[in-house]
């Protein structure tokens, strides 16, 4: 079996090139003038006798062979970047391919749950397994246009109190072609493997978090206070997923429309318009000054709670007053949904 990874799969990893349609060799290669190949090689800088001219070391290009593709054997898509899915999580890459280091032996475990589980679903094919380690079958990238199928070793990687995951092509077979494997097209097999990973990691996460949330914790409690060095900060006790999850529907009626977040960083972008009086007045509280603007809002892991913090549109934490007057309205919110979900 060797599986096509389709557009359903990759869809999020996928960044395309304006204007580039058409065959395989179009979206790769460039259209313009190769004039440049003709380019005469540099000559030797003719000095009269005795002369001692001064060269400037601003332009100096190191004397070395560079290897690379010219004219129309160069890829002009853009590189691969590893998906920042994994909270904390630091990403190396080398010639070998992909590490995603991580922050303890837990999120590993999950990580790896995930590559087990992607295994199990014949979604990565299996040529051996072992309890830290997956060689693949062949691989082939359909969407990418790929010239190449690959096997890959996914490795879980432990020394003392480091943890992560490896993730290395270890053999590759043109299609229909002798085309070479270049380095730029083995890091960007091994990106794509990683991300089918991290994308998948991500959205069982996401999954268990809307799960967890519908089950526990209606009634989230909310708190004001300040953090370790003393700013002011709005506390959740709930763990951070469950507030991940329900904080856009909490935060709705308060005027606030999510237009982007990012989980692994903490930060939902939003747009406030400020809800009606009738709307302060169903929830019980005084009216939050909030002018009609940009804001993001901050949230933080503290274990089994969650910070929130609100900056406007120039990256400017609001003043301690607002955030404080928050807290109640938040509070109230909370209460109306417990009700009504009960």
């Amino acid at each position: 079996m060797k599986p096509v990874f389709k557009l359903g799969l990759c869809a999020i990893m996928a960044t395309s090139v304006v204007a580039c349609s058409g065959g395989v060799e179009q979206r790769r290669q460039a259209k313009d003038d190769f004039g440049y190949l003709q380019t005469t090689p540099l000559s030797p800088w003719q000095t009269l006798p005795d002369q001692a001219p001064y060269f400037s070391t601003n332009y100096q290009i190191p004397t070395q062979d560079f290897n690379g593709e010219v004219g129309q054997n160069v890829d002009i898509r853009p590189p691969r970047q590893v998906l920042d899915l994994i909270p904390g999580a630091r990403i190396q890459r080398d010639s070998r391919g992909v590490t995603l280091a991580v922050a303890n032996e837990k999120q590993l475990d999950k990580v790896w749950q995930t590559v087990e589980r992607l295994v199990s679903e014949q979604t990565i094919p299996v040529a051996s397994q072992t309890a830290d380690q997956v060689e693949t079958g062949w691989i082939a990238w359909e969407k990418e246009d790929s010239a190449h199928q690959a096997r890959f070793r996914l490795s879980r990687l432990e020394q003392g109190r480091r943890f992560a995951l490896g993730v290395n092509m270890i053999d590759s077979r043109a299609k229909a072609s002798d085309e070479p494997l270049t380095p730029a097209l083995r890091e960007r097999y091994n990106t794509l493997m990683t991300n089918l990973i991290t994308v998948s990691h991500d959205a069982a996460l996401r999954a268990e978090a809307r799960r967890l949330a519908e089950q526990r914790q209606a009634d989230i409690p909310i708190s004001f206070g300040t953090d370790r060095s003393g700013l002011p900060v709005i506390i959740a006790r709930a763990p951070y997923d469950v507030v991940w999850e329900k904080l856009p529907a909490i935060i709705k009626p308060l005027g606030f429309t999510v237009e982007s977040r990012n989980q692994s960083q903490g930060t939902v972008k939003t747009r406030h318009v400020a809800p009606s009086d009738e709307r302060w007045q169903s929830l019980g509280v005084d009216p939050v000054s909030f002018p009609d603007n940009s804001y993001t809002l901050l949230l933080g892991d503290l274990g089994n709670r969650t910070s929130l913090n609100v900056t406007n549109s120039d990256g400017k934490p609001v003043d301690e007053a607002t955030l404080e007057a928050l807290s109640p309205a938040l509070k109230a919110v909370i209460a109306q949904v417990s009700q009504v979900s009960e």
